[in-house]
């Protein structure tokens, strides 16, 4: 008798702990970089159905629900994308292709959704252009030390000193800090007023839609359904 009970016990917590986990798993995270990234897949998910209008409030809010489609935005810094979702705080996430080369994180790419578009690049002094692949121990300042490194080495053989940094990189091969520099070119505007080129494109790069590979597993037909979305919204526009 009183196992029974115990057991009866036992099954309705288990019954209540499955319960309440379905429940957690209602709503689907979005891990959003700050910034015109954000703003850029916010514009997405508004012309895909999805109701993004409390993102547009001016707040300090990091969460934002979509309570229709059980949906929860959140904003982080665009190096942390793809740990939030590899990690599974975030199901789904949206990011620049720089920052997953760089981060290699254990995830699904899924979609180039095609906006945020640049390129990765040597960039330095026009006239390293043709010295720089034959210059040993070449000193290259970057913010993308993995990406820098994965090229020299890979792509062209070389040995070459990595000095990492978080800002300004276009200011070190002008004070001597290094021979030239690996990182995004947009316009390329910059470059040009520092008296710098691009020397050799490394990648392009623009903004990709990413998975969780257990997130994948469990909420499949939903996370599909984002995807044949985007994907029909982007044919839009390279039809327009």
């Amino acid at each position: 008798m009183i196992a029974a009970v115990i057991m009866n016990i036992i099954t309705t917590s288990m019954t209540a702990a499955v319960i309440k986990g379905r429940k957690t798993m209602e709503y689907l995270t979005v891990a959003l970089a700050k910034g015109r990234l954000a703003e850029l897949a916010m514009e997405l998910f508004i012309t895909a159905g999805f109701d993004c209008s409390e993102m547009k409030e001016k707040s300090r809010k990091l969460i934002f629900t979509d309570e229709a489609h059980k949906m929860k935005f959140i904003l982080v810094k665009a190096s942390d994308v793809p740990t939030y979702v590899e990690y599974g705080a975030a199901d789904i996430g949206i990011v620049g292709k720089d920052t997953l080369l760089e981060e290699h994180k254990n995830l699904y790419e899924m979609i180039n959704l095609g906006f945020g578009a640049c390129r990765m690049a040597v960039c330095g002094p026009p006239e390293m252009k043709e010295r720089f692949s034959s210059i040993n121990n070449l000193k290259v300042a970057s913010k993308y030390p993995r990406i820098a490194q994965q090229f020299f080495r890979d792509e062209k053989g070389q040995t070459i000193e990595i000095i990492k940094l978080n800002g300004s990189v276009e200011l070190a091969p002008l004070v001597g800090l290094s021979d030239v520099i690996v990182d995004i070119v947009e316009s390329g505007k910059t470059l040009e007023e520092n008296g710098l080129a691009v020397l050799e494109e490394i990648c392009p790069l623009s903004a990709w839609f990413v998975v969780n590979k257990v997130s994948m597993k469990i909420q499949t037909e939903r996370i599909m359904q984002i995807v044949e979305r985007f994907k029909a919204e982007i044919q839009k526009r390279e039809l327009a």
